[in-house]
């Protein structure tokens, strides 16, 4: 592995010049390989040369371009002005072995996969970072008690601490399809115009590969098969889906009808130009609108799949934008959901408070489940549960100040019978309407997260 390329920045990766440098690379070993191999008469030292004298400017291939009209034309020009400048006049020029029996896609495609894992490395690193930060964080908030909700619906008692417990396992799932994704990436090929190693030995694919870091493509027809950056892509949009679903939950609890949460708000910080109190979860909306972006590209990668014959160059173009652009703006994503996940503002006592907003409502599952036991038939509890609890929604959607939903249970005439009977207590109703009552069976579901590893 080539040590300076082993731990670049994201935007560096898809720089030009560093595209040029990987070029610059493949073709350094393709020549060693060749010299090794010694089928073509290019010497070691002529290869040591080479090696000694390559170099390739981003802006120098840029201007012979204009020219060339092709991208790999410039730049083995830009190569061969660079090694043969200092050769003594009547010597044979070097440069002549660079590129000796590849095609452009031998060069281009396997420098892509050395980008593409180069970059899928990155996006590892960080879905480990978030994943660990939300396992912590998950631990912390453990015992802290919110409400549930479905469909936006109070639902039934939970703890904060799962939310984050939720994140951290489908970032989990995030890690594991980059690694397959990344895998299935780091192939080369160096196998001649359309794979069949016409004028090349397939010795120099395994040695340009193995000094890279790749495996060489079992066959490949000119091109590296476009379904591999297509399950590369998918895997980004899944990753940016994960993130905007969490930036999603975390808006949804920063709105004022329920501040539960919220993301940082620092010193210096404004919100609004018009209004001085706003705390926006700006952080959270730019993560999801960047999603659409990475998950749009992901449909480019698909269409990309498909090539005329053995190789067209639909691809080329659309790829060069949309990866450069789903790996950059991910890893920024990535960047900022830690800012915002490792400093979340939790409120313990918004979410308490948030609990019993329903007036009881959320505990109608176990007053359900209570009656059925006490022997009612469960359509009988069901009406017997609905028409109080309806009743008690009616008074909180008017603002009235009526009983609560554990009043009225207890009021019903049914349930006094079922009293009567001694099948059901005013201890037992008492029992039910505890939110604990919910979470005696959690445990679970954090010891599988302390087994959680990233």
């Amino acid at each position: 592995m080539i040590e300076r390329y082993t731990r670049p920045r994201m935007g560096h990766i898809w720089d030009f010049q560093n595209k040029f440098d990987i070029w610059r690379e493949i073709e350094v070993l393709a020549c060693e390989a060749q010299a090794e191999l010694g089928s073509c008469g290019i010497t070691k030292e002529e290869a040591q040369w080479i090696r000694e004298h390559a170099a390739a400017d981003a802006a120098r291939i840029a201007e012979i371009e204009k020219t060339t009209n092709h991208d790999v034309i410039a730049f083995t020009t830009n190569m061969a002005e660079n090694i043969d400048k200092d050769v003594p006049e009547g010597e044979e020029k070097p440069s002549r072995w660079v590129h000796f029996g590849m095609t452009s896609s031998d060069l281009g495609d396997t420098a892509l996969s050395y980008q593409i894992v180069q970059a899928a490395d990155i996006i590892i690193e960080d879905i480990r970072n978030l994943g660990e930060t939300c396992k912590r964080r998950a631990f912390e908030l453990r015992d802290t008690l919110c409400v549930g909700r479905t469909h936006g619906i109070h639902a039934e008692p939970m703890t904060f601490g799962m939310k984050f417990g939720s994140w951290a396992w489908a970032l989990n799932r995030c890690l594991v399809r980059m690694q397959q994704a990344r895998e299935a990436c780091a192939v080369g090929a160096i196998s001649g115009a359309v794979g069949t190693y016409s004028s090349i030995d397939p010795f120099v694919e395994r040695y340009v590969c193995e000094k890279l870091g790749l495996t060489p493509d079992p066959l490949s027809t000119q091109v590296l098969a476009r379904d591999r950056h297509a399950q590369m892509a998918a895997a980004l949009a899944v990753c940016a889906s994960v993130l905007e679903s969490i930036a999603m939950q975390v808006r949804l609890l920063q709105q004022s009808d329920v501040i539960e949460a919220e993301e940082p708000f620092t010193k210096g910080q404004k919100g609004s130009s018009a209004m001085p109190h706003k705390r926006n979860p700006i952080t959270a909306e730019r993560v999801c609108g960047m999603s659409r972006i990475v998950k749009a590209n992901a449909q480019v990668a698909f269409d990309d799949v498909a090539l005329w014959y053995e190789r067209d160059i639909s691809h080329s173009s659309a790829e060069r934008v949309a990866l450069a652009d789903s790996f950059i703006a991910l890893d920024y994503m990535f960047s900022k959901m830690q800012w915002m996940l490792d400093g979340l503002q939790v409120y313990p006592d918004k979410m308490a408070h948030n609990l019993m907003r329903t007036r009881g409502l959320i505990f109608s599952s176990k007053v359900l489940l209570a009656l059925v036991e006490a022997g009612m038939t469960r359509e009988d509890a069901y009406v017997v549960v609905q028409r109080c609890a309806m009743q008690v929604w009616e008074d909180i959607q008017n603002a009235v100040s009526g009983p609560s939903f554990q009043d009225l249970i207890e009021a019903d005439p049914r349930v006094k019978e079922l009293e009567a009977q001694g099948l059901i207590s005013a201890e037992k109703i008492d029992a039910i309407f505890d939110p604990k009552a919910f979470l005696t069976r959690i445990a679970p579901v954090f010891d599988r997260l302390e087994m959680l590893e990233f």
